[in-house]
């Protein structure tokens, strides 16, 4: 397909053009890259969707409530986007992207589009080009983006700075959780769900959202006017999941409310930015023939104990700047 095929294709809301163009952006090759950036240009900037991120701890559920709710969104007139990134094999490279068979009733729907992709070695639970796919399934209609992260741990930020909601998913069982969830987790969450509230464990649930409910009045506020929804559902019997939409709906209300939703969606943009040109940079560094020679010279020096990595990274410095 060509770029203008590829854009009148996701300009008509067609799943095949929007796979084809998420493949393109996450290749390596340079021409590739080229004709991704054309496409991305030619194509509108939407400000009327929501981005949600979902995290949590593996076995947490993610894949269950990211279905129900899924399903709950699209029976309210949505088009609904997934984008589920699994853990790339640090050895191999490889992944399993399994997220899409765990969501089979929802995958079969015209109304979803569900995209699974490895990490390829990028921190934050992202995928590399998790921004540009977000781009690319607004432009081609849907409204509701949910973007499913790697894991929960400080990272997580990096997520946090390319949605309009963060939420995390956590399990019954307050001790461990909160010993489980970093202070800086809890400073980013908008909306936090107790998963699996549901026979024995719905009591353990309950003793959990008191347990973080107190541990968010001790956190100054992340936006001034409100505090974090703790919500117990139970995924699996699709129980409370209309209230976790009505939470995240009313947390998007306050930012609208509150002239912070753009502004937070102009934030997306400069960190997306920023992020580019670091991956640009580093690229050229590590790539460019007219360093390769230098930075070989350094590693050998390093490994013979002529240098300390402190005094190898400053040369490197010294030489590119």
């Amino acid at each position: 397909m060509t770029i203008a095929q590829l854009a009148e294709g996701i300009s008509s809301g067609k799943r095949r053009p929007l796979a084809k163009a998420i493949t393109l952006i996450e290749s390596n090759r340079e021409d590739d890259q080229k004709k991704a950036a054309e496409l991305l240009s030619t194509l509108p900037k939407r400000d009327d969707t929501l981005r949600l991120g979902i995290s949590g701890v593996p076995g947490v559920g993610k894949s269950t409530f990211i279905e129900a709710l899924g399903n709950l969104l699209i029976n309210q007139g949505h088009r609904v986007a997934v984008l589920a990134v699994d853990p790339s094999s640090p050895t191999t490279g490889g992944s399993i992207l399994g997220d899409k068979t765990r969501m089979e009733e929802l995958s079969g729907k015209e109304e979803a589009f569900i995209r699974p992709s490895p990490t390829a070695g990028t921190l934050g639970g992202v995928a590399k080009k998790t921004r540009e796919s977000i781009r690319l399934c607004e432009a081609a209609g849907y409204d509701i983006i949910l973007v499913e992260t790697v894991g929960v741990g400080q990272s997580e930020f990096e997520v946090a700075s390319m949605v309009d909601c963060f939420l995390v998913l956590m399990l019954p069982g307050a001790g461990d959780s909160l010993q489980g969830i970093k202070r800086g987790i809890l400073e980013i969450t908008d909306v936090l769900v107790i998963n699996k509230a549901d026979g024995d464990q719905k009591k353990l649930a309950e003793m959990a959202k008191s347990e973080y409910k107190h541990a968010f009045h001790m956190l100054a506020p992340k936006y001034p006017g409100t505090e974090a929804a703790i919500l117990t559902i139970s995924a699996l019997q699709k129980s409370g999941i209309e209230e976790v939409w009505e939470a995240v709906n009313t947390f998007k209300q306050h930012l609208l409310g509150n002239d912070l939703f753009i502004k937070n969606r102009n934030k997306q943009e400069l960190n997306w930015f920023k992020r580019l040109v670091e991956d640009e940079l580093l690229h050229k560094v590590w790539n460019q023939k007219s360093t390769q020679k230098f930075v070989n010279e350094l590693k050998q020096s390093m490994l013979a104990g002529e240098l300390s990595p402190t005094e190898a990274a400053r040369r490197m410095m010294d030489e590119i700047s």
